[in-house]
C-alpha cells in the first residue's frame, strides 16, 4: 500500500520541521483532509508551503499555505 506524505518548506524552499507532525497517510483524500485541518497551525509554526507526496513521487506541490489564508 502507498504512503502519502508532506514536505513542510520555508517560502525560500527550504525544508522545515512541521509544528504538527502528520502520520502517514494510506490515501490521498486522508493527507489532504488532515492539511485543511492543521494548515493554520503549520503556518503559524513556520511552514509556508507544502508537497504531497506519494512514495517518492512528487504529486503537487509547492502549495502555498498563506494562499490558503486568503481564500
Amino acid at each position: 500500500m502507498a504512503a502519502w506524505t508532506w514536505r513542510f518548506e520555508k517560502a525560500d524552499g527550504t525544508e522545515v520541521q512541521p509544528a504538527v507532525e502528520p502520520e502517514e497517510f494510506t490515501t490521498q483524500g486522508d493527507a489532504e483532509s488532515w492539511i485543511g485541518e492543521y494548515w493554520k497551525d503549520l503556518l503559524a509554526g513556520g511552514t509556508d508551503q507544502v508537497h504531497l507526496f506519494e512514495e517518492t513521487t512528487k504529486i503537487y506541490g509547492p502549495m502555498s499555505l498563506q494562499d490558503a489564508k486568503e481564500a
